[in-house]
């Protein structure tokens, strides 16, 4: 018989999230995990597409430990890994990407549950809030980042891991007047009047007071998590593509997501870990901790709608 503390190994069994069944059984199923290995959008440094693999393995260790949320949403909700969509090869990459992850995603929401997403590049979103605003109405982004992705895709002819705001805002799907960028530190257009907290301010706040302005810019609209890894300053996540200095750290990023309990989050994503730049597994290992966080968060939100 398996030792009791087998569970502990994080070296040892098959690198499912959490160690998660892996099955596309949606019958009975409140949270998916989903990948996206997909990094044909960047503007920098490729190597997101490792991401998703990545954060899995260094999930073995994370996901036996929910401190410090009151109890583990495993416990409490049938979890399922749905495995890797939205990968291929030849000239339609990011056309096949988006087309594939809105509808597997779409299926997803259709069945009941709530869908946390591993990238791949910031590119991903295009179908996964396309999917989440069809099932729940016009969404309130909650966008960490340093880079607002406030370019303008110029009706898919131009998209790239830069687009993605802009043109969900501009569609109608995601409504920028409840959404919030957060911990930005570069600058882009805002023709769509996303509400920005930059890094330079919110350092100078608390993560309860950064949490407090997030939930009152959402104003009861269902809510999609987009966190790109480098919106942690490059000392806590240096495995990424497009790195920026002057962000908060992993701790601090931490407390804003346990203090945004409450709100209607529907769908959530972690993206832009590229592993061959990390040292040490730091940027995995944080992006594992925020990816169980958003977790706890889709599973508690759930657990109130019933």
């Amino acid at each position: 018989m398996a030792d009791k503390n087998s569970k502990y190994l994080a070296y040892a069994g098959i690198p499912s999230f959490w160690r998660l069944p892996h099955t596309r059984e949606l019958d009975g199923v409140d949270l998916v995990v989903m990948g996206v290995p997909f990094d044909s959008g960047v503007s920098n440094r490729t190597g997101a597409r490792f991401g998703a693999q990545a954060v899995r393995t260094i999930s073995l260790h994370t996901g036996n430990f929910h401190h410090p949320w009151d109890y583990d949403i495993k416990d409490r909700m049938a979890i399922i890994d749905y495995g890797d969509v939205g990968m291929s090869v030849g000239p339609d990459v990011l056309r096949d990407m988006i087309s594939s992850t809105y509808e597997e995603a779409a299926k997803i929401y259709k069945s009941g549950a709530r869908l946390l997403t591993l990238g791949g590049d910031h590119t991903i979103p295009y179908g996964l809030v396309r999917a989440a605003k069809e099932k729940f109405g016009s969404i309130a982004l909650v966008h960490f980042d340093s880079h607002q992705d406030s370019l303008d895709g110029e009706g898919g002819k131009a998209i790239f891991h830069g687009t993605f705001a802009h043109d969900l805002a501009a569609e109608g799907t995601v409504d920028a007047s409840s959404s919030t960028q957060v911990f930005i530190r570069t600058d882009m257009p805002n023709e769509n009047g996303y509400n920005i907290l930059y890094a330079k301010d919110t350092l100078h706040m608390t993560p309860a007071q950064v949490a407090d302005v997030i939930r009152a810019n959402a104003a009861g609209r269902p809510v999609y998590i987009t966190l790109d890894v480098d919106s942690l300053d490059p000392a806590f996540a240096p495995g990424t593509g497009t790195p920026v200095p002057g962000g908060p750290s992993t701790a601090f990023v931490r407390e804003v997501l346990q203090r945004l309990e409450g709100l209607n989050v529907v769908g959530a994503d972690i993206v832009e870990v590229a592993p061959q730049y990390d040292a040490g597994e730091i940027t995995v290992l944080a992006a594992g901790v925020l990816a169980g966080d958003m977790l706890q968060l889709l599973g508690r939100s759930l657990l109130a709608s019933r």
